[in-house]
């Protein structure tokens, strides 16, 4: 067995464990400042939305890349002086094609834009594509995309409140999806990448992953928990953090085991293929995956422990196991009570007399002597029973 599987195995059958329910004001401050920190990049910075939501056209040739030629691509768009041009992006793809977006143009503007571009790029104008994306296109996409979150999260809601009958783990649950998805986006702020499509699909993806490994605890909580306030063993709290133990090897192997190929993904995608669908949508996993696995582990669970102690049942069973433990402490520290001062003497004597007789037997090799054992007074004065022969008994 591999030195994981064995601290696995340790884990399960609770001989080490961490105590992250102990630790949970720990991990609620770091969650915290991690969120505080996502909200204010996105209000402070905002999201650096691509085309396809703010609108625009985007223009694509056939070219050598170079080291300058982003810088060279860029001066020749904004030589044009087009009208509303701002200021261009500027993206290579592959080595092979240069991609430049700009903001909504005119008709004329597009024509010399593309021009430009063709020149710079030593090709023919009509070998540089152009496509016109307007606002109202990307705005329908955001909209929808906040529909299918919400919509997502009331039936989490719903149907872990079904298999659990517990609307405490909904709750829990829901509130390490936010947290999930506020710190990925926050990321996306604070970064500058561009939100694209891919991007929206790769964060809704991630719920997914971060609901399955919290699902996962959740059952490992119920086995644990079965029962839990007839007796006076463990808490919600012990039982609680002995599942997480019990899961967190599965936990982190799962994760490792997506975040590889996601990973692959994304290289493959920034590196060989430049910008594009597969690198918004592998970056997204990418975080999402891991900040799901940290709330699977460390918030959800946390929560779930927090709100079932505020129950009443729960806080008798607190009491009852805090009494057990003072009980189990008071009886260990108590000193063993003396014994009396003759009897280990008295002991002794009596076996001395009672060995004596047989030592001298053995010795002699005659046959042990009748007991002298002292009669009781009251069977002194009567008549003691005679054993017959065997030869004579029954008649």
């Amino acid at each position: 067995m591999s030195k994981l599987g064995q601290i696995g195995a340790k884990l399960h059958r609770g001989e080490v464990s961490y105590d992250f329910i102990g630790h949970r004001k720990f991990w609620f401050t770091l969650s915290a400042v991690l969120v505080l920190i996502s909200l204010g990049g996105l209000f402070a910075r905002g999201l650096a939305l691509g085309i396809e939501f703010r609108g625009g056209v985007e223009y694509e040739a056939k070219v050598k890349v170079t080291s300058s030629t982003v810088q060279d691509f860029g001066d020749a768009v904004k030589a044009t002086n087009a009208k509303g041009l701002g200021d261009p992006v500027v993206t290579t793809i592959n080595n092979a094609k240069v991609r430049v977006q700009t903001k909504p143009l005119e008709q004329a503007d597009i024509g010399r834009v593309r021009e430009a571009i063709a020149k710079q790029a030593a090709v023919p104008a009509d070998q540089v594509t152009s496509q016109q994306i307007g606002a109202s296109w990307g705005q329908q996409i955001a909209d929808k995309a906040i529909l299918a979150l919400v919509v997502f999260l009331v039936l989490v809601f719903a149907v872990i409140w079904l298999y659990f009958r517990e609307a405490k783990a909904s709750m829990a649950a829901i509130i390490a999806l936010v947290h999930d998805v506020t710190i990925t986006v926050g990321l996306y702020a604070l970064i500058g990448f561009d939100v694209t499509p891919a991007t929206v699909i790769g964060v809704l993806t991630i719920l997914g992953y971060s609901l399955y490994d919290t699902v996962v605890v959740y059952d490992k909580i119920r086995e644990n928990t079965r029962g839990i306030t007839g007796s006076n063993r463990l808490t919600y709290s012990d039982a609680t953090n002995l599942a997480v133990n019990q899961t967190v090897v599965r936990s982190i192997n799962t994760t490792v085991t997506a975040l590889l190929p996601v990973g692959a993904i994304l290289v493959v995608g920034t590196v060989v293929l430049g910008t594009g669908p597969l690198k918004d949508l592998s970056l997204a996993l990418f975080v999402g995956i891991a900040v799901g696995a940290y709330s699977s582990i460390f918030i959800a669970p946390s929560l779930l422990a927090v709100f079932k102690e505020r129950e009443p049942a729960m806080q008798a069973l607190n009491k009852r196991v805090a009494a057990k433990k003072a009980q189990v402490a008071k009886a260990g520290a108590a000193p063993a009570e003396p014994a009396t001062a003759g009897a280990p003497a008295e002991s002794a004597a009596r076996s001395v007399v009672q060995d004596t007789p047989r030592k001298a037997d053995r010795a002699t090799g005659s046959a042990p002597a009748a007991s002298t054992r002292p009669m009781k007074a009251a069977a002194a004065g009567r008549p003691q029973p005679t054993r017959k022969p065997r030869s004579k008994r029954g008649k």
